[in-house]
């Protein structure tokens, strides 16, 4: 599930954004101010922000800026009452990635989110992170725990394909067509024991699972 932080000092107006994410099936966590949206980007996974300019404590402004000093790319959506071109422009120049004025536009602002959120899925498509794991697709590597393993192919393109897609179900079938090819003479069995080996691998690491459905096939359960 996407998970996008609202930031925004108006309780009115976190409650509003909030209804309309979480109608688009969209897990929502609120802070009242930046520093409050630093806090919940500590210790939780974001995928988006949707954050006001005037906060106290710390505004949008500097909110973004601490971001990508950080070299954080979270896609962040500035919604403001604020409508002079200066405003727009200071918001990305500090790096915002789209700016909207209040009183919002619904399906204006949801088309938004999911232009930002596709685009980012198109920048990292080849990079996955858990926490503090990252599987990278070009080296085939799982970094973790203080250590990197390099996986043979297979076993990486299987996970790295139940990952992209935590808690999506895919039967050995479509499993096996997608990595070893529709062409293939290896029967599906060989997805079962690659799954096996993989459970193996990474069973002492809790940030994700691979599960069982049974009669069907598997998948990821993210677990951070």
């Amino acid at each position: 599930m996407i998970h996008i932080l609202v930031a925004d000092d108006d309780k009115n107006t976190r409650r509003f954004l909030r209804a309309v994410l979480e109608a688009e099936a969209y897990q929502v966590s609120e802070a009242e101010n930046g520093e409050q949206a630093l806090e919940i980007l500590d210790r939780e996974h974001i995928d988006l922000a949707v954050l006001d300019i005037m906060m106290p404590k710390m505004d949008g402004y500097e909110f973004t800026k601490i971001l990508r000093n950080g070299r954080n790319d979270l896609p962040i959506l500035m919604v403001s009452a604020k409508q002079l071109a200066a405003d727009r422009k200071k918001g990305f120049l500090v790096g915002i990635d789209d700016y909207m004025t209040k009183p919002v536009d619904e399906e204006e602002m949801l088309l938004r989110i999911k232009a930002l959120l596709r685009r980012a899925q198109i920048v990292s498509e080849n990079r996955i992170v858990i926490g503090d794991i990252a599987l990278d697709y070009p080296s085939l590597s799982v970094t973790g725990h203080g250590q990197t393993q390099t996986l043979p192919q297979k076993e990486f393109q299987l996970l790295y394909k139940l990952l992209s897609y935590p808690g999506q179900i895919f039967t050995r079938i479509q499993l096996m067509d997608e990595i070893w090819g529709m062409e293939s003479d290896t029967g599906w069995e060989t997805v079962t024991v690659h799954i096996g080996r993989l459970r193996k691998r990474f069973a002492d690491w809790p940030e994700f699972e691979i599960v069982s459905v049974r009669g069907i096939g598997y998948k990821a359960v993210k677990k951070v």
